[in-house]
């Protein structure tokens, strides 16, 4: 509310916030305090998605003349390294494992399969019971850096990221960036910032994600061409890209022209 009558642009993530949200009276607090009222009060949104600017119209929450999308960029550190990819005992690199991460189906996914996998990020009892039920050979690393998780990029041979929801999605574009192959989820935003270079399962079917991990292993050649276009979609999230648009905005607010050409 300091913010009524200060120009002032609001960047909107996702709505995670509100799905989590346990019964309609929080939700509809979250909706108001979180989203409708900043909202309105802002000259201009910025969404990171156009999955997230859609689902804020379609609530009513947004007015589409003045939101924007700006996708993330990616740290300039993310550069590819090429290599000889291991298919027969892969290195498979999870990045999170909050529940829309989907680690417990991928665990399951992966039995039988000979591989490791690496999971960036605190497990709970239940993915650790999953993890020694299914013979799952791993390793779990917690509060490393951003030059660590490059090279955890760097050492692995695919990159896991089944999400069930995402307001982004950056692991799909650093996996790419790295010039790695990634099997990730057939939704919005990850489709659509995906530039259709992945691998692409049903995120709630355990069958599915590991039909998608064995064709990155026996096809190769399939394989080597996602990589190349993942090398070159990963190109359209820079910072210089990002830093252009948001400027813009922020120029245009400055000399009070709210209607800014997209």
């Amino acid at each position: 509310l300091g913010l009524i009558g200060v120009k002032s642009i609001l960047t909107i993530h996702d709505l995670v916030l509100i799905r989590n949200a346990k019964n309609k009276i929080k939700k509809t607090l979250f909706k108001l305090l979180w989203f409708k009222i900043p909202c309105k009060i802002a000259n201009q949104i910025v969404c990171i998605s156009k999955t997230t600017m859609n689902d804020l119209i379609e609530m009513n929450l947004i007015s589409p003349e003045k939101v924007h999308v700006i996708y993330n960029p990616i740290e300039q550190m993310f550069h590819a390294q090429i290599k000889e990819l291991d298919l027969k005992t892969p290195v498979i690199l999870h990045i999170g494992t909050n529940w829309n991460k989907n680690l417990n189906r991928v665990v399951i996914a992966l039995k039988g399969l000979k591989c490791k996998l690496i999971i960036i990020g605190k497990i709970n009892s239940k993915t650790q019971e999953l993890l020694d039920v299914n013979g799952i050979r791993y390793s779990n690393l917690l509060n490393i850096s951003d030059e660590e998780i490059f090279n955890e990029y760097c050492n692995c041979d695919i990159v896991s990221f089944p999400s069930v929801y995402e307001g982004f999605g950056m692991p799909l574009i650093e996996g790419q960036a790295t010039g790695r192959p990634v099997v990730t989820s057939n939704i919005n935003p990850l489709i659509e910032i995906s530039g259709g270079a992945a691998i692409f399962v049903d995120p709630t079917s355990i069958e599915s994600i590991r039909k998608g991990f064995l064709t990155i292993l026996e096809n190769k050649e399939g394989t080597e061409e996602i990589i190349r276009k993942g090398i070159a979609n990963a190109k359209r999230f820079s910072p210089q890209i990002a830093l252009k648009k948001y400027l813009r905005i922020y120029r245009h607010i400055l000399i009070n022209k709210d209607n800014i050409n997209r």
